[in-house]
């Protein structure tokens, strides 16, 4: 065993509060909880809707909340939160939570950034709609990138802000979108300098195989993958029927099996940074047209979880990333926060 040192870092989604733009293109006061209430069981055995526990149907924007969420993560091993972050050419959404943690100091409880740079449309929260476009992703150049850094710059000199290698984490979801990613780069990469800090750790985050080598090419400083869709995609062609080229039922699969195949593919690919999953199942946003996964339980979540911690150990003297997806995704059934079923076991 070496000296290394596995550090957990969970995702968190700051969608569980009203905004203008929700009430415009959804309901008045719709919130992730809107759909997480509303999800039924679509199989035998499909455990929905889900509840929460211990925090209840909480509104982030109330402070107490915020607080009790850290110490739960705190209690649960995790290191800190890296906060979903939104930019639209000058235009943030769903800003309200991280700028009251930034300006309140409060809760004393580390955190980073990575950027959700993907559109928004209308089928991901209502499935039977049209593929309507509600704002789009776009990256017109060098002075959006300025105005991007200046903006989060309070949350960059804050202490509490994460660091790897000395340098600061910052993340980019769809990382093989932003083709010029190396102007962004210099352009941080100065301004860092110019504002006494160390520089940055750039991740980029990877959904597939498939996205795998361009991802690679752009430059990262590491590449954390999630895996679960690499799996997803290669069971769906045997879990369900093709109508007309396109699923007509839930494409549930295993848990074990996602377990297995991403195990074999970290072992294979140990330069990646692992993102764990402790459960899927996007109905509640999807419906019958969703992905989930089936029979998982926080015993087999705890072996995933020890296997990535021995593989991360065994390597190279330092410090290891281990991102989890993520601790309140609740309308993809990915959360470690408590529910009524299983309470803090996950």
């Amino acid at each position: 065993m070496s000296d290394n040192k596995t550090r957990l870092i969970a995702f968190y989604l700051p969608q569980f509060y009203p905004t203008p733009e929700n009430d415009e293109w959804w309901q008045k006061g719709f919130t992730e909880w809107t759909n997480v209430g509303n999800a039924k069981p679509l199989f035998k055995g499909h455990y929905q809707p889900r509840v929460p526990a211990d925090l209840g149907y909480y509104d982030l924007r109330v402070p107490e909340v915020r607080e009790q969420q850290a110490a739960l993560a705190r209690e649960a091993g995790i290191e800190g939160f890296c906060y979903w972050h939104y930019w639209f050419a000058g235009r943030r959404l769903l800003d309200k939570v991280f700028t009251e943690v930034v300006e309140s100091g409060k809760p004393d409880y580390p955190f980073c950034l990575c950027w959700a740079n993907h559109s928004w449309y209308q089928k991901t929260w209502e499935p039977t709609s049209p593929d309507k476009l509600l704002i789009e992703q776009t990256y017109p150049g060098e002075k959006d990138y300025i105005d991007q850094f200046n903006a989060m710059l309070p949350a960059f000199k804050d202490k509490r802000y994460m660091r790897a290698n000395g340098k600061l984490i910052y993340g980019i979801f769809d990382a093989d979108n932003i083709k010029d990613f190396s102007v962004m780069k210099e352009i941080w990469e100065r301004l860092a300098v110019e504002n006494g800090l160390p520089g940055f750790y750039f991740f980029g985050f990877c959904q597939g195989v498939h996205r795998l080598q361009k991802t690679q090419e752009l430059g990262f400083d590491s590449i954390v993958d999630e895996h679960m869709p690499t799996v997803a995609r290669e069971m769906q062609n045997t879990l369900c029927n093709k109508i007309n080229g396109r699923f007509n039922r839930p494409k549930p699969f295993e848990y074990s099996v996602y377990v297995e195949k991403a195990l074999r593919f970290f072992k294979e690919h140990q330069d990646l940074t692992p993102c764990l999953i402790p459960n899927f199942d996007h109905s509640p946003r999807s419906g019958i047209k969703a992905t989930i996964m089936v029979n998982n339980t926080p015993e087999k979540w705890y072996q995933y979880c020890r296997k990535i911690r021995e593989l991360e150990e065994s390597k190279s003297k330092g410090e290891s990333l281990v991102f989890i997806k993520a601790w309140n995704e609740w309308g993809e059934g990915n959360y470690l926060e408590p529910d009524l079923k299983f309470g803090k076991a996950y």
